[in-house]
């Protein structure tokens, strides 16, 4: 796929320097700036179990004190 982006000269003198320093090329800078975003945008494993749990919690039946009484039931 072809990109073209605009970018102010901030940007483009943080391009530049990462370039420079880490000897990559714009391709290259991008391939992993995407990496890195699509890392922090995705839900960790323990972030995913929370949320189901929340989705189940409180919809199971039953007395209101069976974790008390569960042997007399």
């Amino acid at each position: 796929m072809r990109i073209t982006a605009r970018i102010d000269e901030d940007h483009e003198q943080k391009l530049k320097t990462i370039q420079r320093k880490m000897n990559l090329n714009t391709t290259e800078i991008i391939k992993i700036a995407l990496d890195l975003l699509y890392e922090k945008t995705e839900l960790s494993a323990k972030e995913k179990n929370r949320m189901l749990i929340d989705k189940l919690a409180g919809i199971g039946h039953g007395p209101s004190d069976g974790s008390v009484r569960y042997k007399e039931y």
